[in-house]
């Protein structure tokens, strides 16, 4: 572990924007569940939301590799369950979807606890689903297609999101748990080590301001 290598992990963990979240709603193609997950961490996301596929399509394995090193996935069983845990918790939902009501997703306050629902590749959100979220957002488009692929849908939207709360002073300052931060910052630093410890049901141990174990 080197001293540079540790204060970049100190950075992207004081930078985490642990009240923006994405919930992916039976997205079904590794390819798109892994580019979103990619682009939460890059934003400075570290918990996604996920309710899987149940019929119609081969069960997808939930799993980013490299990005998911960094960011957690979290399952829930029907989007109902997972928004009713958002909306209780004060956030707004978002969903990207094609409706009379819909606004220019660059007209959303992103600097409020936020979730952005994303729907399947081919259809999108269900009814039920939009008739839960708070907005439906949209993004403008000039061509002869009519929407975005998911997963580049997402990034337009989450990146507007990173503007606003850049411009806002939202990045840099610690937002989440000591306890987690901790946690995140001992097992990003020492995965071997920390794995070890895991196995043995035994504290991490503390470390000090440059990355090494306390005495």
């Amino acid at each position: 572990m080197t001293p540079e290598r540790y204060n970049k992990i100190k950075q992207v963990l004081q930078n985490r924007q642990m009240d923006l979240t994405v919930i992916m709603d039976n997205i079904h193609k590794p390819h798109n569940f892994n580019a979103i997950v990619r682009t939460c961490d890059a934003v400075g996301i570290q918990d996604v939301q996920y309710i899987p596929v149940t019929k119609g399509y081969r069960q997808l394995n939930y799993y980013a590799k490299g990005s998911q090193k960094w960011v957690k996935a979290h399952k829930h069983n029907t989007f109902p369950a997972v928004a009713g845990k958002f909306k209780d918790k004060g956030y707004q939902l978002l969903a990207a979807h094609f409706s009379d009501e819909a606004v220019d997703y660059r007209q959303i306050n992103y600097t409020i606890p936020t979730a952005i629902v994303m729907g399947t590749e081919l259809k999108g959100i269900n009814d039920e689903t939009a008739s839960i979220v708070d907005k439906h957002i949209t993004i403008p488009m000039h061509g002869m297609i009519a929407s975005l692929n998911v997963s580049v849908a997402c990034a337009v939207i989450l990146f507007e999101a990173q503007q606003q709360r850049l411009a806002a002073n939202m990045y840099g300052k610690r937002t989440m748990l000591d306890e987690r931060y901790d946690k995140l910052l001992f097992e990003w630093s020492y995965p071997r080590i920390a794995r070890m410890y895991r196995e043995k049901n035994q504290p991490y141990p503390v470390l000090d301001e440059e990355g090494y174990f306390q005495q």
